[in-house]
């Protein structure tokens, strides 16, 4: 594509769109600055509020490949890409998915999270090569995100995929954009204007991190890596985390402190399986072979050992 055709196909999309009335923002005191901005982003939660069916269909399609032993997997560049890095980098410590099962691909490799790489987003033929080294296959669901929604990276990311058989979603902040025409989910929503004409890394990904941040975590609590609002599956890897484990177990069971320490060395310090021990009235090892028959999920492992199978 040349520039000039380049050039013609931004001037049409709507994250692209000139707002006149703010040709002199500069001009105006820093707070009505911080007015004008917040004012713009009260928009955002309304616009992805349409999408909400489109996007509990991706996520019943994410949790059932999951399910299976699939993996999530997201696409992108610049602002997108480090969107979806950030997302998948956020589930080991709170959900303690296991390595690669949620991951994010960024155009130009992890030197692109913190430094333009350019040209790498043209490339489609680069996503399908990052894709195939993961070894995507039909129980994973590749996410593609871009604010234009014809990004090649990420439309080439999607196609590539759905060709494999995965399941694949596009995330875009523009109306008809090939990126959701290329997927089995599209989710377009539509933010308008930028407070900064073609900064997409405002409204445009404010709203990406809103739905992403609806993918992945009411993906998780479908596959029972919560119990209620409790993140019971979190890995305490730090001080901090500790300290969470020892208070969810507390919101959970309600139990006395050494009750909960008890629980908790004797479930190797796993949060779900203390619990298991507390309300169930079952030891650590029997706990642990309670939630690998239920999958994992809490709820289903405390009815076994009510009803006496965890004996």
């Amino acid at each position: 594509m040349t520039h000039t055709e380049l050039r013609r196909e931004l001037d049409h999309l709507a994250t692209e769109a000139f707002r006149a009335e703010l040709a002199e923002v500069d001009r105006l005191p820093t707070l009505d600055i911080a007015r004008l901005m917040n004012a713009e982003d009260t928009t955002v939660p309304a616009a992805v509020a349409e999408h909400l069916p489109a996007i509990a269909a991706a996520v019943d399609g994410i949790a059932a490949r999951m399910a299976r032993g699939g993996r999530l997997v997201y696409a992108g560049a610049g602002t997108a890409g480090r969107l979806g890095v950030l997302d998948a980098s956020e589930c080991p410590p709170t959900f303690n998915t296991a390595p690669g099962q949620v991951s994010g691909l960024i155009a130009g490799g992890p030197t692109a999270i913190v430094d333009a790489v350019e040209g790498a987003e043209d490339s489609g033929e680069t996503a399908a090569a990052d894709l195939d080294a993961l070894g995507i296959g039909p129980d994973d669901t590749v996410v593609g995100v871009s604010a234009s929604g014809r990004t090649p990276y990420a439309v080439g990311a999607v196609e590539h995929a759905r060709a494999l058989g995965a399941l694949t979603v596009g995330l875009s902040c523009n109306p008809g954009s090939a990126l959701a025409a290329a997927a089995d989910h599209g989710i377009e929503v539509v933010t308008g204007p930028e407070f900064l004409t073609g900064s997409t890394r405002l409204k445009a990904g404010t709203a990406q991190k809103l739905v992403l941040n609806m993918l992945s975590t009411i993906t998780m609590i479908r596959l029972g890596k919560t119990y209620g609002n409790l993140m019971v599956d979190v890995r305490a890897s730090n001080d901090k985390l500790r300290a969470r484990s020892r208070r969810i177990v507390a919101l959970a069971t309600g139990a006395p402190e050494d009750e909960i320490e008890a629980a908790l060395t004797a479930a190797g310090g796993e949060v779900k399986n203390a619990v298991l021990v507390i309300l169930g009235g079952v030891d650590a090892p029997a706990a642990a072979r309670l939630l690998a028959e239920a999958d994992g999920h809490l709820r289903a492992a405390l009815l076994a050992a009510v009803a006496g199978d965890g004996a």
